[in-house]
């Protein structure tokens, strides 16, 4: 687990560093509306989507890069991870709320990183994202500052769809 987790916070550093939301070298570098695929290529593909909030709410006075993406590592056989970076360290033991129309999910949080806590969550996730037309993101920040990102799933299907012919998901 520890690996995974020390994975999605290289790829959340690399993604923030660059002025998009991520740069593929040999690989997929594409828009899609509101979401960015990518896919780096090499020993290890892997293959990513992400956006970051339209609309950002909370009484906070210093905030990093949010963003959410969702990630396919074909030679781990990882598919479907959905991470979310809130740019702040959430509060400790605390949960985020992921709600698409009538669709709730609850993710664990470590440091300022929020994930499902299973495959079967992502996916179910993925699917109601794919459904969706936008996607709240509430959690609670280690000063007990209450935020809610509100994300558009506008793209996020075309995008998708392209990480997963990229990587060869079917």
């Amino acid at each position: 687990m520890k690996l995974k987790l020390a994975f999605y916070v290289l790829t959340g550093a690399l993604i923030v560093a660059s002025p998009a939301l991520g740069a593929a070298k040999n690989g997929l570098n594409e828009v899609f509306d509101d979401w960015e695929a990518h896919a780096v290529n090499g020993n290890d593909t892997t293959c990513y989507i992400g956006s970051r909030p339209t609309k950002q709410e909370g009484k906070y006075t210093t905030r990093g890069p949010a963003y959410v993406l969702v990630t396919h590592r074909p030679k781990e056989k990882s598919f479907n991870v959905v991470n979310v970076e809130a740019g702040y360290a959430y509060k400790d033991g605390s949960d985020v709320t992921v709600a698409i129309g009538s669709h709730t999910f609850t993710f664990f949080t470590q440091g300022g990183q929020a994930w499902a806590r299973d495959s079967a969550t992502d996916a179910a996730l993925v699917k109601a994202m794919r459904a969706g037309a936008t996607m709240t993101v509430v959690g609670t920040s280690s000063r007990g500052t209450r935020t809610a990102d509100t994300y558009s799933l506008k793209g996020f299907t075309a995008a998708y769809q392209a990480i997963s012919k990229a990587c060869g998901v079917k």
